[in-house]
């Protein structure tokens, strides 16, 4: 197949296919995969947008019959993920095409994981080493994301909630990368501003989190400076006005970018986001931009350096490196406020007395084992206190 005009592609490894109209390729990149039957995996707020029109059909003009699963939660839960493989099994399917934000994508890694593999997905807990339990072939799977900020579409794990124990859990598999990711900024065109920021603010976190981590990774680290640099440039264009399609573009990039660059890791921020939203429902966005610059003042002393130059892609200017680590947090809190989002957890209902439960969890999580400064459990009942009241 040839390359359309207006679009690009890129391999690392995943197949993407970036720009303006690239959903219509979704029926010939299936085809070229192989797919006889797809199973189409989303969720009903991306079809009441009519952004699954386009798509079937693509899938129709390709001859590619399917069906469609739209039970999916923002926080998707084991349940959904083994509800929607028994309609891949049931259909006959051979390719999985998740349509939506992180959650659905994640749904729809891990369908293809339940399909082919026996037992509880606990069994494939990345922290208990489940991630050796995963083994090829697994179907193909095409991702179309409809928000900027997980960067699900290139990343090779998913995070579901665990019935066993209601707890987030990092399922990891190079095996579960999509084979294509198509990033057509229309759409996430239909994101109102108050989730363009959330996500916008996810993909930053990844970025961030994912410069500072400890370990050696070059090609993450500048990846991920790439992502913060373009936040910085089109994070509030893209919230101000959902129709400026160039910012939508980058803010699709950053997203991409923070997940191909957080293979070398996270940090404390994820560790306070992730019971924020398992327990309580925050949106996982929303959680990492109001503990984001506490999270910050604590690794300053780490990795100064590193610090100061997240500073320095968000605009933050001056030559003293620990003048510029100190600013960096505040550009953080600048950003936010600027697009719109809450800045503390009270506001967000929660209490001084939730956090000491809160903070065992968040110790229990496997994130900040790769924070530049290592933390206990004290460090992130600090962290979440320090972003109770945060202004």
């Amino acid at each position: 197949m040839t390359d359309t005009p207006n679009l690009v592609y890129w391999s690392f490894p995943t197949r993407v296919v970036l720009g303006e109209g690239a959903v219509t390729q979704c029926g010939n990149e299936a085809q070229r995969l192989g797919a006889e039957r797809v199973l189409l995996v989303s969720d009903h707020v991306v079809e009441k947008a009519g952004l699954l029109e386009p798509v079937r059909a693509a899938l129709d003009a390709a001859g590619l019959p399917h069906e469609s699963t739209l039970g999916i939660s923002s926080n998707p839960l084991e349940t959904e993920v083994l509800g929607a493989a028994r309609i891949y099994d049931d259909f006959e399917a051979n390719l999985v095409l998740g349509v939506g934000g992180g959650s659905v994508l994640d749904v729809a890694k891990l369908v293809r994981l339940s399909a082919t593999h026996p037992g509880p997905l606990a069994e494939y807990d990345d922290a208990t080493g489940g991630s050796a339990k995963i083994k090829a072939p697994l179907p193909p799977m095409i991702a179309i994301p409809t928000t900027a900020g997980t960067g699900s579409e290139v990343g090779r794990s998913g995070v579901v909630t665990i019935q066993a124990t209601n707890r987030k859990t990092v399922i990891f598999s190079p095996l579960l990368l999509p084979e294509v990711a198509i990033l057509d900024p229309v759409m996430t065109q239909t994101m109102p501003p108050g989730m363009t920021a959330a996500t916008g603010m996810d993909a930053l976190t990844h970025c961030i989190e994912a410069y500072a981590s400890i370990g050696d990774h070059p090609m993450a680290d500048a990846i991920a400076l790439g992502g913060v640099r373009l936040c910085h440039r089109s994070l509030k264009a893209a919230t101000d006005d959902g129709n400026d399609l160039r910012a939508r573009k980058d803010m699709l990039k950053a997203a991409m970018m923070g997940a191909v660059a957080f293979q070398k890791g996270l940090g404390a921020c994820h560790s306070l986001a992730h019971p924020l939203s398992a327990e309580l429902g925050m949106h996982h966005g929303l959680a990492n931009a109001i503990c984001l610059p506490a999270v910050l003042d604590f690794n300053r002393a780490a990795v100064p350096k590193r610090i100061a130059e997240i500073a320095r892609q968000l605009g933050v200017r001056g030559s003293d490196e620990s003048t510029m680590a100190f600013e960096c947090a505040g550009a953080v809190r600048a950003l936010r406020k600027s697009i719109g989002l809450p800045s503390d957890l009270r506001s967000q209902g929660i209490e001084e007395g939730q956090l000491p439960r809160l903070a065992a969890l968040a110790f229990a999580d496997s994130c900040h084992a790769l924070n530049p400064r290592p933390c206990t459990q004290d460090d992130l009942l600090a962290l979440y206190k320090a972003s109770l009241d945060d202004g």
